[in-house]
């Protein structure tokens, strides 16, 4: 579906908003609101303007931040003596999405070339940032050799099966299903390439998932048979890479990137994890695993830094207690920085898919 053109109606005061509104850079989406197709609408009278904007990305608790930033930048930076922002969103499907999972509107992969960079713990709390803005969100654990979702959310269930469907586990919100579910937590997983095929291609087809905006796919280290499965059997809108700033983890990252980039899948950008690590007695600040890494391989490769956590305690524990920071401490720092980074991945998606579609809107002017 195509969005709606932009519709201006001409004066003076609509010319100024138009120019301030194409210098204003929204760090979310990452480009001026009109050239992402926000603006869907720009109406001035007198020293009066109302603007409505449309958001391809959940946005419950952006949005009305949104709206007060861009309310008081227009006042400043145009002869408005009155502005009323209106911002709405919602998340389309993509279209390949919609003929193959009609219950999934897009898939997200969370990788990482090497084990051990915090990947699943990143991909738990990106889904529960993209659910506390309004989006319905799932987790699919392709990890099958260490499945870790079952304990980040505190899950422990055997799930029902009705009509031959697999009904997901939900935890804190987040409709979830693992392998994990199905066998002991101490027994390993020794099967072969197809049999880890089938097996992943049976959880995702073979879940009954419920009305999803965003499937999030934990992947397995490296860059083997289930990575291969996503790519060929699976429509993903995008693939996020986790990694820290240390040169090993950086050189198995570039790997990961490279693989999703041979296979056509858009990676969305790049997430920093363990970037920093502040003393909770004295506040010295460290760079254990080495600084800028992440922004270093970005740059490299066109690719874009989503943002960058830090190593705290506080991550780490609730991971293994299945209290994930962004459920047990929603209005904390750490929330927020996961936060935002699942905004900007999610913002990715909606301009790809406009790119793919070739949805620039057409101004009119009237």
């Amino acid at each position: 579906m195509s969005e709606p053109a932009l519709k201006i109606v001409p004066n003076e005061l609509s010319r100024q908003a138009e120019a301030a509104l194409g210098q204003w850079i929204d760090p979310i989406i990452g480009c001026d609101l009109i050239s992402a197709g926000a603006v869907i609408k720009l109406e001035a009278f007198t020293f009066r303007l109302y603007i409505d904007l449309h958001l391809g990305f959940p946005a419950d608790h952006y949005g009305p931040q949104l709206r007060n930033e861009l309310e008081r930048y227009l006042l400043a930076n145009t002869q408005a003596k009155v502005v009323e922002v209106n911002v709405t969103w919602s998340v389309s499907a993509a279209p390949l999405t919609a003929q193959t999972l009609p219950a999934i509107k897009h898939l997200i992969a969370v990788a990482s070339g090497k084990g051990g960079v915090g990947k699943s713990t990143t991909a738990t709390n990106l889904a529960l940032a993209l659910a506390a803005q309004g989006a319905r969100v799932g987790m699919l654990d392709a990890d099958l050799y260490g499945p870790s979702q079952p304990r980040m959310l505190g899950l422990s269930e055997l799930p029902d099966t009705v009509d031959g469907k697999l009904q997901p586990l939900v935890g804190h919100g987040i409709q979830t299903m693992s392998i994990g579910f199905l066998v002991d937590e101490e027994q390993p997983i020794i099967w072969r390439g197809p049999m880890i095929t089938q097996a992943l291609t049976r959880l995702l087809n073979e879940t009954e998932w419920q009305d999803l905006d965003y499937l999030i796919v934990d992947m397995p280290p490296g860059t083997g048979d289930i990575h291969m499965t996503l790519a060929q059997k699976m429509p993903v809108s995008g693939a996020v890479i986790v990694t820290t700033p240390q040169d090993i983890a950086l050189l198995d990252a570039r790997k990961g990137l490279k693989m999703f980039d041979k296979v056509n899948i858009p990676v969305l950008g790049i997430i920093e994890n363990m970037s920093t690590h502040v003393c909770s007695n004295c506040g010295h600040e460290e760079h254990i695993f080495g600084a800028g890494g992440a922004q270093r391989m970005a740059e490299e490769h066109d690719s874009e830094l989503l943002g960058e956590l830090p190593l705290d305690i506080r991550i780490r524990s609730g991971a293994d207690d299945g209290e994930p920071i962004v459920a047990s401490d929603p209005q904390g720092e750490l929330a927020v920085a996961y936060g935002d980074i699942a905004l900007r991945a999610a913002a990715r998606v909606w301009l790809q898919s406009r790119v793919r579609q070739q949805t620039v809107p057409t101004i009119v002017v009237e």
